[in-house]
């Protein structure tokens, strides 16, 4: 589907680059994807996890990285890239892994005791520095994701709720009203609510990802038959991929789509369940609800049911730095799978 959109692309807008440079550059992020896969089932989720707060660290660095001038990369507004030979790096999908990954450690040194308010709070202090350069460079996507996956955490290891709910929710209620009065977001909510409202500027990927979807029909009108491809639909092999995919596969092809998602949060909560210990168990739970809740938000963007975030959907959008996170997660889940068999075994 990245070589059938890109492709596309350059021979519609002839443009000076190989109508394989996007599927050559994916492939290769794939075997990068694989080797830091086989590092990471060599080296053992259980080690990655006691070096999660010198990777922090590490990641907390680069993300500073993407502000500085012939390293970082500015696009569309936002510094969140880090420009290696022709590659772009992106720290912030790192970090959305890291950091619960931090957070479980933490956890784990209390022995089942729970946290002191003085052990969250120093882990909370720790969790924000990377929080807030995500924010400032913007990517109020990874932002909300990771917020988001600490509620999921909050809730597995039972913090106590006077620790974080009254805190998060007067954070949340300043954020939502400070982000309302940030003009992109006002007017990413309205087109939101209304794409016909601004169809040349924020509305119109919306809107052509719905004509895209809907004259699929049932069947589809078949591989590579898309129009919509066509300068239509600018960037579709990111966010929007799903839409090209529904106008050449049809409603079956999405409910296939769907499907395989579901098997695989399936699975990964299976993991989670049968798991040899706590940590193993917390780990497995919420790298599938990252993998899961970023394929349910792309989604629901596509189908406009949600306001655009600009979240890709897991191995199937182009993103070289995302397709990395996401075989690790899926690394680390065989690995969890395979322990819990070996102890069943025994």
């Amino acid at each position: 589907m990245i070589f059938n959109t890109t492709s596309a692309d350059v021979l519609d807008r002839a443009l000076d680059k190989n109508v394989h440079y996007a599927f050559l550059k994916q492939i290769m992020y794939a075997i990068l994807g694989i080797a830091l896969s086989a590092s990471i089932w060599f080296v053992g989720y259980q080690n990655i996890m006691r070096l999660s707060f010198p990777l922090l660290v590490f990641f907390t660095f680069l993300l500073l990285l993407v502000f500085v001038p012939g390293i970082g990369r500015m696009a569309n507004g936002a510094h969140r890239w880090i420009w290696i030979g022709g590659y772009t790096f992106q720290p912030s999908e790192f970090v959305k892994y890291l950091i619960p990954l931090f957070f479980i450690h933490q956890y784990l040194k209390t022995d089942d005791q729970g946290f002191t308010i003085r052990d969250f709070l120093k882990t909370m202090a720790i969790i924000a520095i990377p929080m807030i350069l995500i924010l400032v460079e913007p990517d109020n996507r990874s932002a909300g994701l990771i917020v988001l996956t600490l509620f999921v955490l909050f809730y597995l290891t039972r913090i106590k709720a006077k620790y974080w709910a009254l805190p998060m929710a007067v954070i949340m209620i300043i954020g939502a009203a400070g982000a309302y009065h940030v003009p992109y977001v006002k007017e990413r909510l309205k087109v939101y609510f209304n794409p016909e409202l601004d169809l040349h500027g924020k509305g119109h990927q919306p809107h052509q990802a719905k004509i895209a979807t809907g004259s699929g029909g049932l069947l589809g009108r078949g591989i590579g038959e898309s129009v919509q491809k066509l300068t239509y639909l600018p960037e579709a092999q990111n966010d929007y991929i799903v839409a090209i995919f529904a106008e050449e596969f049809g409603f079956v092809g999405v409910a296939a789509l769907i499907s395989l998602y579901m098997v695989i949060a399936y699975i990964g909560f299976s993991i989670a369940h049968f798991a040899p210990d706590k940590g193993s168990a917390f780990i497995a739970a919420i790298f599938t609800f990252l993998l899961s809740i970023q394929a349910f938000v792309n989604f629901g963007v596509v189908s406009n049911l949600l306001p655009s975030t600009g979240l890709n959907l897991p191995f199937f959008s182009q993103g070289g730095s995302s397709l990395w996170v996401n075989m690790a997660a899926i690394t680390v889940l065989m690995q969890i799978s395979a322990m819990s068999k070996k102890e069943i075994r025994t």
